[in-house]
Parts: C-alpha cells; structure tokens; sequence
C-alpha cells in the first residue's frame, strides 16, 4: 500500500531558544548549570528576555526526529500543540522550513507555546530550563486518524505521558494506527519517565512494532540489571523490533531470532549528545520505512547519531542524505 507519509510523529511541541552565554550570566540568573530545569511561564519569560536575540527552532525530542528524516528525503508530518502566540508560530515556521508537514491547530487560550531556553557557555555545557506550556495540552481532539492512516509508521515519545490529556492523545493514536494497518514505534524517552509509567508502557507493549530505547531505559522498563537480560526479555516476551542504543558500543537491533550488533559510526570527538537518539530514531525509521532490513536499518541510525553528536544542538547540520549517500547507505 503507497502511503503519503514515512512517518507521522506525536510529540511535545517546544521551540528551542539557544544564544551563547558566559558564566557570569548564570550565576546572575541563577540558572543551573550543565542540567535541564523545569520552570514556570513567568521563569521562561524573564529569561527570554536576558537572552538578548537568541536563535529560535522547533524542538522536542519527536520533531527532532522529523527534522532528521526531512533531512534523510523522508516524508513526514507532526502532531504537537502550541499556542497561537508569536513562538507557536515560529515553530510552526521552522517545520515547514525544514520540509515537515504540521496541522495541528494551535491553542487559542492558556499556556503559551512551549519553550527550552539553553544558554551555551563557551566551554560548550548546555543548561537548559525548559517551560512545557501548550505542549501539555495535546488531547485526543488534535489527533488526526486521516494522518496515522496515510503513514507507514506513527511514532510516539514517552515524554507525553507526563501529561495526562497528552498521554490520551497517545493511546487514542496508538488505536487509529493499528485500525489502520500503520506500525507503531514508541521511544521510552528517559528512565525516570520510565520508572514512573512502567506498568502502563508494558501494557501497551502488544500493540508497538518497535521501541526504541537506550541502555538504561532499557533496563527499567524490563526491570533487569545487565544488557544481556533486557535482550532475552525483549526476545522473549514480545514480537516487535527493539531499536536499542549503547552510546560508544553502537546498538543492537532485535527481534526474536534476528539479532543485529551494529558498531557506533567512526567519528573524531564527540562535541553534544544531545538529540543523539532522536536523529538514530530518524535513521532508522527513514529505512525502515524505504524497505531495507534490520541491519540496514541499524547502519544508517548509527551514520545519524553520529553527524549530531558532531557538533551542537539537536538537529542535522549537514545533509543526512547526502552523508547516507556518500557512505552506500541510500
């Protein structure tokens, strides 16, 4: 069946809002350093505002992969809700830029638009303090059926079940997908999200075609010690594809007899991981989605979350496709 879309993508809609800093800035605004913060609106405005004439791009771990698979020549649509204000539209903006298709109607009322402020010090540390706002908000009203339809593949971040008007957002989408005959991936997101929502992420484990998850994720959502038994688990006890990422050693794709050792993509110096796993997501999905084989798929998530860590921030800033091309991958 020809779809219109590669990937249609449920996630958080924040707007990254990045600008150069010393640390004299942070001590002055009290801004932790090195970590991510979760601040309140009146917080987030205040340093807007001391940021000065900061960069501004659509973020969120799942429009960050979105922004690796346009990157790719993938096709692919996102569904995340912000707030008819002047950053919803930015963000709005940047996707449509970056060549993702976004519908969701903004919010006309209450919080606005999410934002992840990051003040970069020139030692490279990223402290990040971030406003959730309107990305809350997502509900079962902004999920579009015709959209999951005309995908081959939803994909869905755990961060949204922080919210519980987004997390039904999800379960209603992840219904719409396999009504449909669309694969549902799911990323875990982070192991404190996981420890808080075990038992609901492994509720829903029959109704996902693909996880992806790094070591530790991994390791709370099965509740295990070592690497070796979360793939025995994931082998055993489920039918999907385990996307899993060990930072330096590469990954593992499994699914039941089938098992991938893929080794992490050669690169000089690790500069940022932040948004590493969101552009592997980007790669794999981009070959799964165009037919090629769990090693495949494997090879070209490693070659993305190699050309991110390069350098800083969570998007592409060379050519994915260009690179997969050059490396046999496309």
């Amino acid at each position: 069946m020809a779809h219109s879309y590669d990937v249609v993508g449920l996630g958080s809609a924040i707007v990254d809002v990045l600008a150069p800093v010393d640390d004299q800035f942070l001590l002055t605004h009290n801004v932790a350093k090195g970590v991510m913060t979760l601040i309140d609106e009146y917080r987030a405005e205040q340093l807007h505002s001391a940021l000065g004439n900061p960069r501004e791009i659509a973020g969120g771990s799942v429009a960050n992969t979105m922004a690796g698979l346009a990157s790719l020549g993938g096709r692919g649509v996102f569904e995340g809700k912000v707030k008819q204000d002047r950053l919803g539209q930015v963000f709005a903006a940047s996707l449509k830029n970056l060549g993702v298709n976004y519908s969701t109607k903004p919010a006309s009322a209450g919080p606005s638009t999410a934002m992840c402020l990051i003040a970069v010090t020139p030692d490279g540390e990223r402290s990040m303090n971030t406003y959730l706002g309107a990305s809350r908000e997502l509900s079962t009203h902004d999920v579009d059926e015709k959209e999951i339809a005309s995908a081959a593949v939803l994909y869905v971040e755990g961060y949204l079940w922080e919210a519980p008007k987004a997390k039904e957002a999800c379960l209603k989408a992840i219904k719409a997908a396999r009504r449909a005959g669309t694969k549902v991936a799911f990323t875990l997101s982070d192991p404190f999200v996981v420890g808080r929502y075990r038992s609901e992420f492994r509720e829903i484990l029959g109704d996902l075609d693909i996880i992806f998850a790094n070591e530790d994720e991994a390791k709370a959502l099965f509740e295990v010690e070592t690497f070796d038994t979360v793939l025995q688990a994931a082998r055993t006890s489920w039918h999907g594809i385990a996307a899993l990422t060990r930072s330096e050693k590469g990954c593992v794709i499994a699914q039941g007899d089938e098992v991938h050792i893929v080794d992490a993509w050669p690169l000089e110096r690790v500069v940022d991981t932040t948004g590493a796993g969101d552009q592997f997501a980007a790669g794999f999905l981009y070959a799964l989605t165009h037919g090629r084989g769990l090693a495949h798929c494997g090879k070209l998530a490693v070659l993305c979350a190699a050309e991110v860590i390069s350098h800083y921030g969570a998007r592409p800033e060379t050519s994915l496709r260009a690179l997969a091309t050059k490396a046999g991958l496309i």
